[in-house]
């Protein structure tokens, strides 16, 4: 389907297959990867109903500083840490090491 026919959602959901295991992306550049700078939050508004949480790995974005969500929509508070050191990504005190761990 060509990218000017999908839905926003669905141009989110296909930027944040695209992140590798292991790596994390910002909200801010899923947003770019989607269309528009600007979407950061509807990046979040479209992960928090993320219509397939087990295929869509939500958990691998993290806001522009690297800190996690306080509140996973998916499993809770510790959800989104448990993911990602599954992976092989560390998390300190809530943060991902962006120079490290981000997808470029």
């Amino acid at each position: 389907m060509d990218m000017e026919k999908k839905s926003l959602y669905d141009r989110i959901y296909d930027a944040v297959l695209l992140i590798p295991k292991g790596k994390v992306a910002t909200y801010g550049q899923i947003a770019v990867m989607a269309g528009n700078r600007g979407y950061a939050r509807i990046v979040g508004n479209a992960l928090h109903r993320n219509p397939a949480p087990g295929i869509i790995p939500c958990h691998r974005v993290v806001n522009a500083k690297g800190r996690l969500a306080p509140a996973f929509a998916f499993g809770g508070v510790g959800e989104q840490q448990r993911l990602l050191e599954s992976e092989g990504v560390e998390v300190f005190d809530g943060f991902v090491d962006l120079e490290k761990y981000q997808m470029r």
